[in-house]
């Protein structure tokens, strides 16, 4: 593993009485084609997470349900027994089908069963954070969370998880959970060209909750993608790297998870998400969400 040669961008945040840097990374891409089956590059997928401890990274999100099972296997195989300053985030609330679905999962029994299997996948004794996977493949939807979530704060109480969060939520959702038991994140889709969480994010920044947004490219239009590329080739840079750097300045509660298959995309997204952007530049880029 390589040592640091600077602090990773963006400094730490502190889920529960966890630290965890807030550029970290996304283990969903080490599965198979369409996160199912086995890496084609199995030692390649060792040598990404090895690499991205080795940079520093302190924070990595990953799913019984990517492969499905196979993120978590190579997360062990690769990096335990973990680091100390380590902390991996699991969610659960979905699985796989033979079509490669992403089915719901959230009765009872269905999360006992993932939570164990979790545990087991990573070779742990307690997870430190369990995301309760709400809504479908196309984004959240209304309802309660009540049965689901009571079903997580009873497996923490039985010291199987630290932490509880929430991922794919609507804003009423994520107060019902916080009636329910604390929350120390929400982990929902949210970008330049996406910014319908704008409120609920500094809500959970005023209440030292993290927010970890996913697809931060996702969902573009080609004229928003072209004003991106317009600010990333002005800063000799790539859009990705604007887009993180942009996420890790809008608010101290943003938290990264990239994922990538590859160890020099990994270096890559860490250098991107260092750039500074300047208020003009900002502002320039606010203007494609509005």
């Amino acid at each position: 593993m390589n040592t640091p040669s600077a602090p990773l961008p963006g400094g730490t945040w502190t889920l529960g009485d966890l630290t965890v840097t807030r550029f970290g990374y996304g283990a969903m891409q080490l599965a198979g084609p369409a996160v199912m089956g086995l890496p084609a590059d199995h030692d390649g997928a060792l040598a990404v997470l090895r690499e991205a401890v080795g940079l520093g990274i302190t924070h990595i999100d990953t799913a019984g349900a990517y492969g499905p099972r196979v993120t978590n296997q190579l997360i062990r195989e690769a990096l335990h027994p973990y680091p100390e300053a380590l902390h991996i985030v699991t969610k659960v609330g979905a699985v796989r089908d033979q079509q490669g679905g992403w089915p719901p999962a959230r009765r009872p029994e269905d999360l006992r069963r993932t939570v164990h299997e979790n545990l087991e996948d990573l070779g742990l004794d307690v997870l430190d954070v369990v995301n309760l996977r709400l809504g479908d493949a196309q984004g959240p939807r209304p309802g309660s969370l009540a049965e689901p979530f009571e079903t997580l704060v009873e497996l923490q109480q039985q010291g199987l998880v630290r932490h509880l969060g929430v991922s794919n939520a609507t804003v009423k959702q994520v107060a019902e959970a916080q009636t329910i038991a604390p929350i120390v994140c929400v982990q929902n889709m949210y970008n330049l060209a996406h910014r319908h969480d704008d409120e609920l994010i500094d809500d959970l920044a005023a209440k030292g909750i993290a927010y970890v947004p996913f697809f931060p490219l996702g969902g573009f239009t080609p004229l928003q993608s072209t004003a991106l590329s317009a600010v990333a080739t002005r800063l000799e840079t790539t859009p990705m790297s604007v887009a993180l750097a942009w996420l890790l300045q809008r608010s101290p509660n943003i938290l990264l998870i990239p994922g990538t298959s590859s160890v020099a995309h990994l270096r890559e997204n860490v250098v991107g998400a260092g750039l500074s952007l300047s208020d003009e530049e900002l502002a320039e880029l606010d203007k494609i969400g509005h």
